[in-house]
C-alpha cells in the first residue's frame, strides 16, 4: 500500500434522507437514527443531502435541528443547500437559530445556480420576481454577511415595549468560520477561495477544457486542480479547509447478499464515470466497493485525496437502513483506522 501523505483528521458521512411518500416519518427517523449512530462510533461530522419536490430531505435545516437534540458532540452539516430555492436573509436566521441550538456545531454548504428545473417551477417559487432573480455569487455574500453580524437594516433600538436588532438574530459567532462553498469547477474553487469560505468537494466535478492527448480527462487530476485553485486563493493557503465526498462502501462486515447488492450498485454506476456526461460535461468518480484493506490503497492512489484531511464519505442513495448501519460501522471501525483516523472520544 503506498504510504500515506498524513493521517486523515476529519471523517465524516453524507446521507441523502430517502423516506417513502406515502409515510415519511420512517425515512426521517432513519436518518436521525444514522445521525446518532455516527456519534457513538466516533465520527467527527455527520451530513444531509437536499432534496426539492423528491423523497429526500427538503428541510435540512429542520432535520439538523432535530439531529441537534438527539446529538451532543458530532458536527452537523449540508452538503449543499441550493441557494436560488431561498432568501438568504431568512437561510440566516434559521442557520443561526440551529447553530445556537447545537452548541456551535453547524456546518452549513450551500451551492448557487438556479433552481433544477426552474422553468416549471419558478411561478410557484417566484410567481412576481421569476425572471428578476439573480441566482449568482451575489445570493452567497448576502448570507454570508447575514450570518457575520453584518447590519441588515438601518433602525434598532427600542419601539413601544419592543426591542429590535439591526443585524440577524440570534447571532451566532464563529458560525461564519464554518460556511461551506460546494463546488465543482475551477470558478467555484477560486471564488470560495478568495471568499474565505470552505471548500465541499464531491464525486462529481466539471471536465474543462478539450480532453488532454492522454485520451480523457482523469477525475482524481481535476479535482486536484481544484484543491490547490481554492487553497491559491484562500487566505489560509495550504491550512484552508476542503472536504473530499466520495462514495465509499467498505464490505469488511457486509453479508453475501450485501456484498452482491453493492457490487451491482456500482457497476450499474460505473459506465457514467468513462467519460463527460451531458452539456455540463460532468465527471463522475467510480464508487469504490471492497475490503476497507481494498478502499485505503485506492484512495492512497487517488491525487486529490493525498492532499485533504478530512472527507464527508457518501453513502449511497437507495439502500436500507441495515446496510447503512453496516457501512457506517466498517468506516469507522475499519477503514478509518486503515487511512489513519482516531474517533473522536
Amino acid at each position: 500500500m503506498p504510504l500515506p501523505s498524513q493521517p486523515l483528521r476529519k471523517l465524516g458521512f453524507l446521507t441523502i434522507g430517502l423516506f417513502d411518500g406515502a409515510d415519511p416519518r420512517p425515512g426521517h427517523e432513519s436518518t436521525l437514527e444514522i445521525i446518532e449512530l455516527g456519534e457513538r462510533l466516533g465520527f467527527d461530522s455527520a451530513w444531509v443531502r437536499h432534496r426539492h419536490l423528491q423523497y429526500g430531505i427538503s428541510s435540512p435545516v429542520a432535520v439538523l435541528a432535530a439531529a441537534s437534540q438527539r446529538t451532543t458532540r458530532i458536527e452537523l452539516g449540508t452538503a449543499v443547500i441550493p441557494l436560488g430555492w431561498e432568501n438568504p436573509l431568512r437561510l440566516a436566521e434559521d442557520l443561526a437559530t440551529v447553530d445556537v441550538l447545537s452548541g456551535g456545531r453547524l456546518n452549513p454548504g450551500v451551492s448557487v445556480g438556479p433552481p433544477m428545473h426552474y422553468d416549471r417551477v419558478k411561478e410557484a417559487l417566484y410567481p412576481d420576481s421569476a425572471e428578476a432573480e439573480n441566482f449568482g455569487h451575489d445570493r452567497v455574500r448576502r448570507l454570508l454577511d447575514f450570518v457575520g453580524g453584518e447590519p441588515v437594516t438601518d433602525f434598532s433600538g427600542t419601539e413601544g415595549i419592543e426591542v429590535f436588532s439591526d443585524r440577524v438574530e440570534p447571532h451566532a459567532p464563529g458560525l461564519r468560520s464554518r460556511m461551506w462553498y460546494g463546488g465543482g469547477s475551477l470558478n467555484s474553487a477560486r471564488w470560495a477561495g478568495g471568499n474565505g469560505m470552505n471548500f465541499l468537494t464531491s464525486s462529481v466535478v466539471k471536465a474543462e477544457g478539450p480532453d488532454p492527448e492522454s485520451g480523457g480527462h482523469d477525475f482524481a487530476g481535476t479535482q486536484l486542480a481544484h484543491v490547490r485553485e481554492f487553497r491559491a486563493h484562500h487566505p489560509d493557503g495550504a491550512a484552508a479547509r476542503v472536504s473530499q465526498g466520495l462514495v465509499v462502501i467498505p464490505t469488511d462486515s457486509a453479508t453475501a447478499e450485501q456484498r452482491a447488492k453493492y457490487e451491482r450498485y456500482a457497476a450499474g454506476r460505473l459506465p457514467r464515470t468513462t467519460s463527460p456526461q451531458g452539456p455540463a460535461r460532468l465527471l463522475f468518480a467510480p464508487d469504490l466497493v471492497g475490503t476497507s484493506a481494498e478502499i485505503a490503497e485506492r484512495l492512497y492512489a487517488h491525487a486529490a485525496f493525498r492532499e485533504i484531511d478530512e472527507v464527508a464519505f457518501a453513502l449511497p442513495f437507495s439502500f436500507g437502513h441495515e446496510d447503512y448501519v453496516q457501512i457506517l460501522t466498517d468506516i469507522a471501525t475499519k477503514l478509518g483506522p486503515e487511512l489513519g483516523w482516531r474517533p473522536a472520544a
